[in-house]
């Protein structure tokens, strides 16, 4: 251990390793995991470090989740033996067209293969991180949860050279508190970055090195999740079902989904794309309201609600995927938005590219080689069946943002009749936060109000997702302009920060006869939407003190 001098003369701590990997997730694990399976099997020892800003592996995690196991059994062929928690086989899939009375199912035969789910299993994504966490310990990783990754760290030449994480018990003065301890600097041969979507740390990659140069803009969708706890006899092991339509209009692209799991457990979350044109749209909303369908209802009466959270997913596909590699260091996973958005999976998507990246690495290590570009990495991924597959859904988020009716035929037409392999290429143009409409071309949307039994309110639900901040902490929700949001966002927008958060973080209140916006950040969930769908493109927002943040634990 080092000690390095920063720039204020304080003395932070430094730590060397030949791999630091930030984020603790699927891909960030599987990373790791491999690397040291590598290393092992060519009589090497590499040093391997994972931060993870969550309190525990899979606090933060948030996914559907039915999951492709193709990745898993590359990189543990024996995971059933292990115990990997993937114990609830797909037995039936059903796809569903809603109006606000009725549901049509699809027949089965008519549905793309990539809707389709048979090999597939209904898991809670936290659990197996939590399981991936164990797997990587015993390999030999340093896995850190709780210590945020807040700093990148460059060489003198620009390459990354690590990253540092951020202090603790820093007051909102700015100032060391009672409890304040100085972030740590992390130095590697390689360091990846697996954040998820919208990463902290990635999209400041993306920017110093032009990463995003020729690619079409990232596409989002916010995701909303609850747990529940059924009552047996609406319990249907190994359903899945998914809808399009109602709650949502033709023209925003979304829709939900239904697990049935474990004992008695039913996952169930809507996906609203970023894209929505109209100011008073509501995801939170419209995904309460979707439970009130006389074809949702009956599943969840005389239920019991365990869980809530949210995160935005990257959906731009093939089409949107950044350069993934730069000096020093690789994005992987949906840091770099690797999700199959057709499918709606990415788990299986952030283990391959996890462990392609790992690879790239470990043999740059075995040759004396550091801080250079990974190009091993993008070529083996060009070279993978996960490149086959994301080339085949290339035009379906496109697609679908022209309309639910447009894009069905047209996702139907290459999925079913050309195979997934169409002569052509649709390209998005526009950024999410650049398709907002003024509120004077919409009309306010009529939501119900929450009878706290199938549908709920939005501090409610925070409450369940167990989030907390250190009260006393730098907030890490700002703005760049403390007058934009009333002077724009609520004069031509109608002030949509307080409808698109799905946790209650910002709402307007008159103070002295005046609007002004209040930033609650300590109920932030960190699902990245006010970063992506802010019209001014005026919330920043940064990695707040490690361990902050929601505590899943089944999410």
């Amino acid at each position: 251990m080092t000690e390095f001098a920063t720039n204020n003369s304080a003395i932070r701590e430094a730590m060397e390793y030949d791999l630091v990997i930030v984020g603790g997730g699927p891909a960030g694990l599987s990373a790791a995991i491999h690397a040291k399976q590598l290393a092992a099997s060519r009589n090497r020892e590499i040093s391997v470090c994972v931060l993870e800003k969550g309190s525990e592996i899979g606090a933060h995690i948030l996914s559907g989740a039915v999951m492709d196991p193709r990745a898993l059994t590359e990189l543990f062929p024996d995971w059933q033996e292990r115990g990997a928690p993937l114990n609830t086989p797909v037995s039936a899939d059903r796809f569903l067209f809603l109006t606000e009375e009725k549901s049509y199912q699809f027949p089965n035969w008519i549905l793309p293969a990539c809707f389709k789910n048979e090999g597939n299993y209904i898991i809670s994504l936290a659990h197996l991180t939590r399981w991936l966490g164990e797997q990587a310990e015993a390999l030999g990783v340093d896995v850190f949860p709780g210590f945020a990754a807040a700093e990148i760290l460059y060489t003198e030449h620009g390459a990354v050279r690590g990253v540092a994480t951020g202090s603790m018990g820093i007051t909102k003065s700015g100032k060391p508190g009672d409890h304040f301890q100085l972030g740590m600097e992390l130095y590697a041969k390689y360091t990846l970055f697996a954040e998820g979507a919208r990463g902290h740390l990635g999209k400041q990659l993306m920017q110093r090195f032009d990463l995003n140069r020729g690619r079409d803009p990232q596409s989002y969708g916010l995701g909303i999740k609850e747990l529940w706890e059924v009552k047996p006899e609406e319990h249907r092991p190994g359903l899945v079902v998914h809808t399009a339509g109602w709650p949502l209009d033709a023209q925003t692209y979304g829709g939900s989904f239904l697990y049935h799991f474990g004992t008695n457990l039913v996952a169930v979350g809507l996906v609203v794309g970023l894209s929505y044109k109209n100011p008073y749209l509501s995801p939170f909303e419209e995904f309460q309201r979707y439970k009130l369908h006389p074809a949702i209802r009956p599943t969840f009466e005389g239920g019991k609600r365990l869980e809530y959270g949210a995160r935005a997913i990257a959906a731009g596909g093939l089409n949107s995927l950044p350069q993934t590699v730069f000096p020093g260091g690789a994005l992987i996973g949906c840091d770099a938005g690797y999700l199959n958005a057709s499918r709606i999976k990415g788990s299986h998507a952030a283990i391959k590219t996890g462990m392609l990246a790992a690879d790239a690495a470990v043999n740059a290590i075995i040759e004396n080689r550091s801080n250079d570009i990974l190009s091993a990495y993008p070529s083996a991924f060009e070279n993978s069946w996960l490149h086959t597959e994301l080339n085949q859904a290339r035009n379906f988020k496109p697609w679908m943002a022209k309309g639910l009716y447009l894009g069905t035929a047209m996702v139907g037409l290459e999925q079913k009749l050309l195979g997934g392999n169409p002569p052509w290429t649709i390209h998005n143009r526009r950024a999410d936060h650049e398709c907002l409409e003024p509120a004077s071309q919409h009309h306010p949307i009529d939501y119900p109000k929450p009878d706290g039994k199938i549908t709920f309110d939005r501090l409610s639900s925070v409450f369940i997702s167990n989030t907390n901040h250190a009260e006393d902490q730098p907030a890490h929700l700002t703005l760049k302009d403390a007058s934009v949001p009333v002077q724009v966002n609520l004069k031509t927008y109608a002030g949509p920060e307080q409808r698109y958060c799905p946790a209650g973080v910002y709402e307007y209140v008159e103070h002295n006869g005046e609007s002004q916006l209040q930033i609650n950040a300590q109920n932030c969930v960190h699902c990245k939407s006010c970063d992506i769908k802010d019209p001014t493109q005026n919330i920043i927002w940064i990695t707040p003190e490690g361990g902050g943040g929601p505590n899943y634990s089944s999410m």
